[in-house]
């Protein structure tokens, strides 16, 4: 087993690796750093879902989350000298947006298990390249690291992302080991109705990075009762290039004739509808809304909501465990999955 520092500065240096990406971008080749920026310009030729552009910042933003300080920082809240047997840890991948299953492969191998990973048919060459630039940097890790696109076998714990129905299936077939099982959840925002153009503005990143797929996205908005979106809308316009994305496009013209059809109530600017739904997962091209008229009475629907709510963006001090408008895509290291402490989990094994 690699030593903790070993470990650290493997990772490390990674990050130092991710964030220079712009020089990658010359530096295609044989190389891992040239595969791996190959891959991020033709990510959208096996997912059109995954653009250069959103693949890139996913690259960048893991980049920066690897700082050196970070990682300790993240790191002084857990004994890794607790582990003294290495075990093998499947992970079942969710390829919602790139790169989804980075986090917990690097809480498996930074605690000195080994990861067995089930790659997601939507997103089954990043997280290799990334693999083979970090054994470029330790080779330690070379046997470590395994992935398979067939039924995981032989395990000691396993990690599975999914959907509320795949958890059903996740929690038979791996119910007897030791697991986290993450069902479907989506990201929040609170409008208190005073914000500015320029801070709804921001809002457009936790909406439409990675066309509001992942599960920090927000899927629905709560705003005062009466509140106009003329503003909202206005905010958004530098965010229309979405709509020239195919499939986005296709969500949004299907779900507007729905809408039309079927007389329900929405609004329109041309690439996205916002409409009135109880619900918290709305499709790509909609946002849900709730109108509330007692903070309080909201503060409570989202605790008792919790286990729906990934993130929560918020300006207003007057509702609790918020993130900044702008920041739902851009989680700390200690930002758990779920609230589960996916480190706690791998020091118990």
């Amino acid at each position: 087993m690699l030593t903790i520092e070993k470990r650290i500065a493997a990772f490390v240096k990674l990050g130092e690796q991710l964030r220079t990406y712009d020089d990658m971008a010359i530096q295609k080749g044989n190389n891992q750093l040239g595969v791996l920026a190959k891959l991020v310009d033709d990510s959208y030729l096996y997912n059109p879902w995954f653009t250069p552009k959103n693949v890139r910042n996913v690259v960048v933003s893991l980049g920066n989350s690897l700082a050196e300080d970070k990682i300790r920082k993240w790191l002084q809240a857990y004994d890794l000298n607790s582990v003294k047997e290495s075990k093998r840890v499947g992970v079942v991948m969710a390829g919602n947006i790139p790169l989804v299953g980075f986090h917990d492969f690097l809480c498996i191998l930074v605690t000195g298990h080994q990861f067995l990973g089930k790659l997601s048919s939507n997103d089954q060459k990043l997280l290799p390249a990334l693999a083979e630039i970090l054994i470029d940097i330790e080779p330690g890790f070379k046997g470590q690291i395994e992935f398979t696109e067939d039924k995981l076998q032989k395990f000691d714990a396993i990690i599975a992302t999914g959907s509320n129905n795949t958890a059903r299936y996740f929690e038979y077939y791996f119910g007897k080991y030791p697991h986290i099982i993450r069902k479907n959840r989506n990201g929040v925002a609170v409008i208190a109705g005073k914000e500015t153009k320029e801070e709804l503005a921001v809002l457009g990143k936790d909406l439409f990075l990675y066309f509001g797929m992942g599960c920090r996205s927000v899927s629905k908005v709560f705003v005062p009762k009466g509140y106009k979106f003329d503003l909202l809308f206005e905010a958004l316009e530098d965010y229309k290039f979405v709509a020239d994305q195919f499939k986005y496009n296709n969500n949004y013209e299907y779900y507007k004739s729905i809408y039309l059809i079927n007389s329900v109530p929405h609004f329109d600017n041309g690439f996205l509808l916002i409409t009135e739904d109880q619900g918290y997962s709305s499709p790509p091209s909609v946002l849900f809304y709730e109108a509330y008229e007692d903070i309080a009475v909201l503060r409570n629907r989202l605790k008792l909501d919790s286990d729906q709510i990934q993130c929560i963006v918020c300006n207003s001090t007057e509702i609790e465990k918020t993130i900044p408008l702008g920041q739902a895509q851009h989680p700390e290291l200690w930002d758990y999955a779920d609230g589960v402490d996916t480190m706690k989990f791998l020091l118990s094994l």
